[in-house]
This record gives C-alpha cells, structure tokens and sequence, in this order.
C-alpha cells in the first residue's frame, strides 16, 4: 500500500477527532497565512495554498475521511509493528518494502516506454501512409502522362518513306508470258493507278536447278506507284484479282503510314478488284473504274481514302530540250534509287 504524501490533519494541525467546525476554523486561520497575495515572494504559496484546499474539501467529504482515517489506522498499526521488530526484522521490511517501491517504479517507467514506442510507432505508420499516397499519387500522374504522350505518339503521323508506295510482284511466265518487259507490267497495273515505269526492278529467273542458258520461268518486279492509295489497292487486290499474281509490300510488311491512317479511322478494306479475264481488258487497255467508283478520269481512288489523303511528289522527268543543274540531280537520284532496288531484288532472290 503506497503511503500518504500529505496528511490532510498534519496541514491542519488536527486529528481524527476534529468536528467539522473545528475543520473549517483551523482552514480560515491556515489559509490567511499561506495565501499567494500575502506571500508574494514566496514561489511556494500557491502550492500550498493548493494542498490546504485539497485537504479542507477531503475532510469535509464524510466518504473520503471516512477511507482516510482507515488508511492512517493501518499507518498506525504498521509502524506500531515495525517498533517492535528486531534490527534484523526491520532490515528485511525495509528491503522489502524497497523492492516493492521499485517494482513499482519499474512498471511505471515501462508503460511510460509502451506508451512512447506506441506513439512512435503510430507516427511511422502516418508517414509511411503519407509517403504511400504521396507515392500512389506520383505513379498515377506519371502513368496519365505517358498515356497521353501515347495518345500523342499514337495521333503523330509516322515518317513518310520512299518505299511507301513500291510494291512487289511474283508471277510465273506460264501463266503471264506478256510480263517481260517494264511497260507490260505497268500496263497490267494501269487499273489501279499511274506507276513509275521507268523506276520498275524487274527480274526474269529460271529454277535454280535448270541450266544456264534454260529460259526463265518465274519473274519477280518492284513497281512504284505515284500514289498510296493506288499501292493499296493493287496489294489488295493479290492473287485471284490479277489472276494469280502476288502483290506484297516491299520488305514483306505494309508502311506505317497505312496502320497510323486505320487507327485514326481513315482507312478501309477495298474489296479486291476484277480480274482482266473477267472484265474483258487486254493487258494494254485503259484501267476500268472500281466498285468504289472514281472522282477524275485521270486517278484512281477508293471511297476509304480520305480526299486530303497525303500525296508523294511525283518524280520529275529530264528535259530533252536542256538538262539543268536540278535535272540532273533528280537522274542521279533515280538512277542511285534503280541501283538499290535491283541489289535488294537480288539478294531477295539469292536468299529464297
């Protein structure tokens, strides 16, 4: 049992015995001499001031004097014990009551550290939570940015090339005798729109098991369009529409530019055209119109294609009247170009 810090009777100069009107006597006389306004330099007045108040209200509480006094009785009765101890006795009562009191201490100072690493512990939580939303927000504003710069990346256009509209053609000499010459597959290709006749790659081969001088059997042509649309719609029109030729993009995959116009909606699937066989043409005839029907009498055109569809300039043609400085360029430039599609034509051909 802990003892009693401040007897309220000892403050009073009183005893168990008082009355009540002997309490409030001697608090009137204590209080005029300990009170703050009268003891101005004294820093311990309003101390106890303070204690004489708390011991005034207790002992006019019948309750709470009623369980003071028993306390004291039993404050009594042990110190009247521990006088009749032996040296030795009150040695061990002291020890002991010294553990208790540090027991106690000690039990106090380890809530009081429960207590402190709780609260430490619910402040790392808070930052860590801060810092995780911090966090969360920062990965959620960087994942709507990269979205939108795909979004961006994905409405830019892709760089334009000169192979966009080139396109290449495999056939048997069997089945086409007539297509042995530039003129006679531009012609053939007429349909689907104007072509560069004098930029066309073709390459006539025999099978790579027949003898030198066997003559060639299968031919293989590059054949640039002057528009993508016209590329477009020949390669779609592969096979049965130009009674079995094949008709592939140069590199064996179609231009970004055609994926960049069918995600943005611009594009369609025109249907494959009609064969020479079946629309009566010779290889020499004028194009007919598709189904998606033509707008000029000069240019073929698919509904699916936009009217604003991006155009590769023309190639210019030399002047036979004076070539000039940027005439002479532009042959050079085709004639590097020619070069480098009949090594690429070559090296296709060697690797199959």
């Amino acid at each position: 049992m802990a003892e009693i810090e401040v007897n309220p009777y000892e403050l009073l100069d009183l005893t168990t015995e008082s009355t009540e009107q002997e309490i409030r006597t001697a608090y009137r006389q204590r209080s005029l001499k300990v009170h703050p306004d009268r003891n101005r330099g004294n820093p311990d007045a309003a101390r106890k001031f303070h204690e004489l108040n708390q011991a005034y209200e207790l002992l006019l509480d019948p309750l709470r004097r009623l369980a003071l006094d028993a306390k004291l009785r039993l404050k009594h009765a042990r110190e009247a014990r521990f006088k009749t101890y032996d040296t030795k006795r009150k040695n061990l009562v002291e020890e002991l009551e010294e553990r208790e009191r540090a027991f106690k201490k000690a039990r106090t100072d380890k809530q009081k550290e429960e207590v402190e690493r709780w609260q430490e512990t619910e402040k790392i939580k808070e930052e860590g939570r801060r810092l995780r939303e911090e966090r969360e927000k920062e990965m959620k504003r960087k994942e709507e940015e990269k979205g939108r710069r795909d979004e961006d990346e994905e409405d830019a256009p892709p760089a334009l090339s000169a192979l966009d509209t080139t396109v290449r053609l495999k056939y048997t000499l069997k089945a086409h005798p007539e297509l042995t010459t530039p003129s006679s597959i531009a012609a053939l290709l007429s349909r689907f729109g104007p072509t560069d006749t004098d930029s066309i790659v073709l390459s006539l081969k025999a099978p790579k098991k027949a003898a030198t001088d066997a003559p060639p059997k299968y031919g293989t042509a590059l054949v640039p369009f002057k528009q993508l649309g016209d590329a477009f719609a020949a390669v779609c029109a592969s096979g049965t529409g130009l009674g079995g030729i094949e008709v592939g993009w140069v590199g064996g995959k179609e231009p970004e530019i055609l994926g960049w116009l069918k995600r943005m909606g611009k594009l369609g699937t025109p249907p494959p055209a009609p064969s020479a066989a079946k629309t009566g043409e010779g290889v020499g005839e004028k194009k007919a119109g598709l189904p998606q029907t033509q707008t000029r009498a000069d240019s073929s055109s698919f509904s699916s294609f936009p009217a604003s569809f991006p155009n590769l300039p023309p190639k210019a043609e030399p002047n036979p009247a004076g070539i000039d400085y940027e005439s002479l360029t532009l042959m050079r430039l085709r004639h590097a170009e020619r070069e480098r599609l009949e090594r690429e034509i070559r090296e296709q051909e060697a690797a199959e």
